[in-house]
């Protein structure tokens, strides 16, 4: 079993596109919420179910997608640290990866 920990970076990530969406739909912005906090909950017990993303050298870094989103995280130990939250139609910033590592 792993500990799913959130970056403060990751979490403004979500926050964003949340309050995006909220403008239009509220509901739609607090079930995708719901949906992606629900999708990295299973990291819990599959931490490494996530995709190496191709952008990406190998073995560092993997994703999961919650439509329209993509999560970033990396294994630490017993802990998997949710680093960036992104739409997937973007184009991804490797630095954005960093900011919550420091």
């Amino acid at each position: 079993m792993a500990e799913v920990v959130w970056t403060e970076p990751a979490l403004a990530d979500l926050d964003a596109i949340a309050d995006y969406i909220a403008l239009e739909n509220p509901e739609a912005a607090r079930a995708l919420v719901r949906r992606v906090f629900a999708h990295v909950g299973q990291l819990v017990v599959h931490p490494r179910s996530g995709s190496e993303p191709a952008e990406l050298p190998r073995g560092r870094y993997r994703q999961i997608v919650e439509p329209p989103c993509r999560i970033f995280y990396r294994l630490a130990g017993k802990r998997v640290l949710v680093l960036h939250v992104m739409r997937a139609e973007r184009q991804l910033r490797t630095d954005r990866l960093r900011r919550g590592q420091r």
